[in-house]
């Protein structure tokens, strides 16, 4: 759980009050490797820390998923979208390796917004960096080649060569295994 102080305390510091009313509400759950955690058409009540292990969305597909993010340990993760609208999500999270989250329910967060200090501002941060992270995505897919992509996400995330299988890389960067192993005999 330090782990977890420590990532919202880089947002804005926490008194213990805060943080003993934030951990009463966190619950444990361990994924083996490859388990569906969010499935398609239900609806996000969680929002989770990962402790360690990586997880990544997608949009299952008969003949190929459609990967659009991967989130490592020591972050947060959720249908961000679905646990905000309470609404049924239109794609799925699984865990790559195995893979330990503390969570805490939609309901229970609403609760830290109302009875500590600081949860509204960390709320606030946490989503800032979010959009962040979505639309420096959505900005590669239109500016950049997909050999710049795949150069780029394996400076930034070297750890995604190592942990994830080429296929999920590949439909990140939105092309197939096929193209994605002559990009990699280029630059090899």
């Amino acid at each position: 759980m330090r782990h977890i102080r420590e990532h919202l305390e880089s947002f804005a510091p926490l008194s213990d009050h805060d943080w003993f009313v934030f951990k009463s509400k966190l619950v444990f759950q361990d994924y083996p490797k490859n388990s569906v955690i969010l499935k398609q058409g239900t609806t996000e009540n969680y929002l989770s820390f990962i402790e360690s292990g990586v997880v990544r969305l997608y949009i299952p597909k008969i003949d190929n998923d459609l990967t659009f993010g991967f989130v490592f340990a020591q972050s947060f993760v959720s249908a961000y979208d679905s646990f905000l609208t309470q609404t049924p999500c239109v794609y799925q999270i699984q865990s790559i390796t195995q893979t330990k989250l503390w969570r805490i329910s939609y309901p229970d967060l609403q609760t830290i917004y109302r009875e500590t200090a600081i949860g509204n501002e960390i709320g606030r941060k946490n989503a800032e960096n979010l959009f962040l992270i979505k639309s420096k995505r959505e900005l590669a897919l239109l500016n950049k080649s997909a050999k710049e992509r795949y150069l780029e996400l394996f400076t930034e995330r070297p750890e995604l060569i190592r942990e994830i299988p080429l296929k999920h890389i590949a439909s990140y960067i939105g092309i197939t295994p096929q193209a994605l192993s002559r990009i990699r005999r280029q630059i090899s």
